[in-house]
Parts: C-alpha cells; sequence; structure tokens
C-alpha cells in the first residue's frame, strides 16, 4: 500500500489530509504527560524501548512523535551506527523536536499523518507510536496500520503504545488530561474523549488482516498498554 496525500506545489512537502487531533504546544504537552506519569516517564520510555526490541544500528520510525521524547530515547538506543525518523502532523511539534531531539545525528523530524506516510517500502527495522493512535480520525486507523506494514522491512516489529485507564481514579484523570490537550487545538474530527479510544486492545482484527502477525499486549504501571507485533519475514 503505497503513501498517498495531498503535497505542496513546488515544495516537496506533503500536507497531511485530514490528520486528526493536532497539539500545537510542545512545552505544555511535556508538562502534562510528566503531571500524568508522575515524574515515571523516563522509565516507562526506557521500558518501551526495551521492549520495541531496538538494537544498535536499528532504522526506527517514531509515528505521531510529539515533541521528540521518546524518538530521543530511540536515538540513543540504535547509536550512532542507526538512525530515528519521527514524524508529526503538527509544524510546531517538529520545530521544537527539531531542535531539541533532532540536535542527535542519527535523528531527524517531518511532518506528516500516520496515514499517509510519505517514506519508501521496507525502510525501517522498527516502527513504534506511543500516546498517538487516539489522535488519528477513527476512518483512518486502518490506513495508518497498513503504512506502518508497509515501511516496515520484513520481519520488522511494530510497537503501539497508548493510555490504559483503569481502577476508579486514572480514568477521570486522564480524561482531564486530554480535555486539557485538546483546549484550543485543532483536530480533523469532533470529539469529547479523545481517550476513549485508546486501549490498544481494538487493533488486534486490523492488524491480522493488513498482515502482521498475532499481537502480544502488556500492561505498564501506571496506566500504559503496548502491543507488539512483526511483519512476516516470508
Amino acid at each position: 500500500m503505497k503513501g498517498h496525500g495531498a503535497g505542496t506545489a513546488g515544495t516537496g512537502v506533503r500536507e497531511p489530509e485530514q490528520p486528526g487531533l493536532i497539539i500545537p504546544w510542545a512545552r505544555r504537552y511535556n508538562l502534562l504527560v510528566t503531571v500524568m506519569f508522575g515524574g515515571r516517564r523516563g522509565a516507562l520510555n526506557n521500558t518501551l524501548v526495551a521492549a520495541s526490541g531496538v538494537r544498535p544500528g536499528d532504522r526506527v520510525l517514531d509515528v505521531g512523535c510529539g515533541p521528540g521524547v521518546f524518538a530521543g530515547r530511540l536515538a540513543e538506543a540504535v547509536g550512532p551506527g542507526g538512525r530515528v525518523v519521527g514524524v508529526d502532523p503538527s509544524e510546531p511539534m517538529v520545530k521544537y523536536a527539531s531542535r531539541h531531539a533532532g540536535r542527535a545525528a542519527n535523528c531527524r523530524f517531518v511532518r506528516g499523518a500516520a496515514q499517509s506516510l510519505d517514506l519508501p517500502d521496507g525502510e525501517f527495522d522498527v516502527v513504534t507510536s506511543t500516546f498517538a493512535m487516539h489522535h488519528v480520525p477513527a476512518a483512518h486507523r486502518e490506513s495508518a496500520l497498513a503504512q506502518m506494514y508497509r515501511v516496515l522491512r520484513p520481519g520488522g516489529r511494530l510497537l503501539i503504545a497508548d493510555a490504559f485507564p483503569s481502577g476508579p481514579v486514572a480514568p477521570r484523570v486522564t480524561r482531564a488530561v486530554a480535555g486539557m490537550m485538546v483546549h484550543g487545538v485543532s483536530h480533523g474530527e469532533a470529539t469529547k474523549d479523545p481517550m476513549s479510544a485508546a486501549d490498544v486492545r481494538q487493533y488486534s482484527d486490523v492488524l491480522r488482516a493488513v498482515g502482521f502477525t498475532e499481537p502480544r499486549f502488556a500492561d505498564v504501571r501506571p496506566w500504559t498498554r503496548y502491543l507488539l507485533a512483526e511483519r512476516p519475514a516470508v
């Protein structure tokens, strides 16, 4: 399945089509994530990097990279012989990430939407997407997963992580954080609760239909669930 999207004449820049919720303020987002995870963000990122199976020398794509914090951690893991590309539909996020995590020689950031990746087939060993898929319009999530499959090499690995509210308090906290995040931002479809689509188990059928192996799931405290799947080697 080839990447698609409307291009900008004469610039070579691909304009994301209906990208979904766009968050323009990186510093506020970083603060909200820090509050939401109670200072455990660094430990969570380390856990997810390890779970992805990223190795030195790997080529990694981070979809919905936001301010680039996780992409920067991936860049450390792949080392100077690897490379990381972060993609996000928000131009302010891409600029912020480029100024910070993008200082590393093996890490760069581009603007784009998950459902229309302007990247070559089979380019990456690992694709990650953390706390971003619920921002993609529901009608385009299957296309987004198909794009992730397309850009993975045979045998490549996929990790998707998102919030998994549980217990009496967590759902209220995540909805409150989500409400602050969407205040004053643009999005491709109206939604009162962007966290309602966060449970990654919902992608099982689509992942199999796209061609991925049977997904595996795991939880990380305080409220994260991730899935792992592979593009078959043959």
